[in-house]
């Protein structure tokens, strides 16, 4: 079957504008990349966060997305790593273009930063993966002002780390490598899941700042070097920035909100992750993670969160973002399959 030339996308209008399914041209792969057919697309919150607040998007009608899985549809010159019909997952990119977003039928993918998906996964959960995975890894192991941990796929990387850390929001992330113990705030009816996923203590995510600090510290032992705030909210900024020893540093995966004592405190740093790994500074550290995912896959080192299907296609996404914005997806994350759409 030849590749159609049009596909179905679902269009940002203007800025904080609406939502509305469109068409546009298929995108033809030059040198390097491969074209997906995708079966499976991710949300996340900050697709409602840019409608909503207009950020991040300069030129619309823009197209919005940066999880999917799929099939490879036509590969470009250059390419050995992948064959036509290949499964693979990857992280998308917004660009003025919209060739490399994820939420419409088909996208342009570097080719060195997709991944094989192991059969053992379907699409919905190699879609449910690329963005967590990404925004925790730069942040350990590749952010400018951050730890920059030596990851555990290079050699000597797994098991280096016997620290603790700390993961605010840890049912939004995927669960770090090589620390002990990992300490975790959630609901607590998610606490065998992540265990699952290697957290050692889960703690009610409605603790007060000072019964956070009073638990972190009696599993740690002290006050710790490195927490992720996967929310990064003003309140869990402040209440995770107490938690840190002198010399420790706090990842945000949103702008600084905490007071202004904090931010501009000598003896503790904060730093923002910013994860998207089609970044000018992401792409070598992405394209030897990538080379390595499939197999931390098999391994069982990496699991998806568990996967909530939206019916309709790209067409259910509006919907469904309202669903984030309301705080109503718990350990979840919510997939649309964009060939569905009508």
């Amino acid at each position: 079957m030849s590749t159609p030339t049009q596909q179905k996308a679902l269009f940002l209008q203007a800025k904080q504008g609406e939502f509305a399914v469109g068409t546009r041209p298929v995108p033809k792969p030059g040198r390097g990349e491969i074209l997906v057919r995708n079966e499976a697309s991710g949300l996340n919150p900050v697709d409602w966060k840019i409608q909503t607040y207009g950020i991040f998007v300069d030129k619309y009608p823009a197209v919005l997305g940066l999880d999917a899985a799929g099939v490879v549809e036509v590969v470009g010159e250059g390419v050995t790593r992948f064959k036509t019909g290949d499964r693979v997952l990857y992280e998308g990119l917004r660009t003025d273009g919209n060739d490399r977003a994820t939420f419409q039928q088909y996208t342009l993918v570097p080719a060195d930063l997709a991944a094989k998906l192991p059969d053992s996964l379907s699409f919905e959960q190699g879609a449910a993966i690329p963005l967590a995975l990404t925004t925790a890894a730069v942040g350990l192991y590749n952010q400018a002002g951050g730890p920059l941990f030596t990851p555990p796929w290079v050699a000597g990387g797994r098991g280096k780390y016997a620290g603790p850390i700390v993961v605010i929001g840890g049912s939004s992330v995927v669960g770090t490598f090589g620390f002990s113990p990992i300490i975790t705030t959630a609901s607590l009816k998610n606490t065998e899941l992540l265990k699952s996923f290697g957290a050692t203590h889960v703690l009610y995510r409605n603790l007060s700042a000072v019964a956070l600090r009073e638990e972190v510290v009696k599993i740690a032992g002290g006050p710790v070097s490195i927490v992720y705030d996967a929310i990064s909210l003003p309140e869990t900024q402040d209440a995770a920035f107490d938690l840190l020893a002198a010399g420790g540093k706090l990842i945000l995966v949103l702008p600084p909100a905490l007071d202004e004592e904090k931010k501009n405190a000598s003896d503790r740093a904060i730093v923002n992750a910013y994860g998207l790994i089609q970044f000018p500074q992401n792409v070598e550290f992405g394209k030897v993670l990538y080379e390595n995912l499939t197999a931390l896959l098999e391994a069982g080192d990496l699991k998806p969160l568990r996967v909530e299907v939206v019916p309709g296609g790209l067409a259910g996404i509006s919907k469904a973002l309202e669903k984030l914005k309301n705080n109503q997806v718990s350990a979840a994350k919510l997939i649309v399959r964009p060939q569905e759409t009508v």
